[in-house]
């Protein structure tokens, strides 16, 4: 391999980007509106989320920092819950279950299972 390119091998190996599968599933029994997914570095949302849908999203890591849901209820209430700290270098999937009541279960398959 020619001397040239192992510096462009060593840092192509050195760059990794931290993903985590996000998915909302609404079980709260009435549309939400406003939805809105805080994590480190961005966020996501949606205009509103009916009853027993969900929605898929792919957050990239950058960071650390708590993950948040916020959103508008059926009666006008707003809503925020807290779920867990997240940071680099973990991977993987977590769903996040909004219940009854302005609860959630937050449901993380990650690695490493603690950030650093």
């Amino acid at each position: 391999m020619p001397a040239v390119l192992l510096p462009v091998l060593v840092w192509a190996a050195g760059c990794h980007s931290y993903h985590i599968e996000t998915t909302v599933e609404n079980r709260t029994g009435e549309v939400i509106r406003l939805l809105e997914v805080d994590y480190p570095s961005a966020s996501f949302g949606a205009d509103h989320l009916a009853a027993g849908a969900a929605l898929h999203y792919r957050i990239q890591l950058r960071g650390s920092g708590p993950l948040k849901v916020e959103y508008t209820a059926s009666d006008g209430r707003q809503v925020r819950v807290d779920g867990p700290m997240l940071a680099e270098p973990q991977e993987g999937r977590i769903g996040i279950v909004l219940l009854v009541g302005g609860k959630a279960e937050f449901l993380p398959q990650l690695t490493p299972q603690r950030p650093n």
